[in-house]
């Protein structure tokens, strides 16, 4: 059995914009590094990436610029826009208020683990 879980969907914006918040980077990088930091539990679809990150331009939560690759290859670096640092803020306490709850249903009160 896999321990490798896809994202729900919605999640992937956040996810994206916390990333970016350490600073730009291309689509590969991002998909690495949200897996790298979920300790491969969390698995990004080349197939989902692109979507969210041109939803996420649309918004205005990001932006997009050309540039080369470490591998001296072409490629769309994305960076977080002051409008995505906030929206970031927000989305995070969402999902930290939605994370509390689903853990007071999974563990109601005076049950044993």
């Amino acid at each position: 059995m896999s321990t490798r879980i896809e994202l729900l969907q919605g999640t992937l914006d956040v996810l994206i914009l916390r990333t970016l918040a350490a600073g730009p980077a291309h689509g590969h990088a991002i998909v690495k590094a949200i897996e790298r930091n979920s300790e491969d539990v969390l698995q990004v679809e080349q197939g989902s990436l692109y979507p969210a990150l041109h939803r996420l331009i649309r918004r205005g939560w990001i932006a997009a610029e050309e540039g080369v690759s470490e591998n001296n290859r072409r490629a769309k670096y994305y960076r977080l826009t002051a409008r995505g640092r906030k929206q970031l803020q927000v989305e995070t306490t969402k999902w930290e208020k939605l994370a509390r709850a689903i853990g007071r249903i999974l563990r109601p009160a005076g049950e044993e683990a």
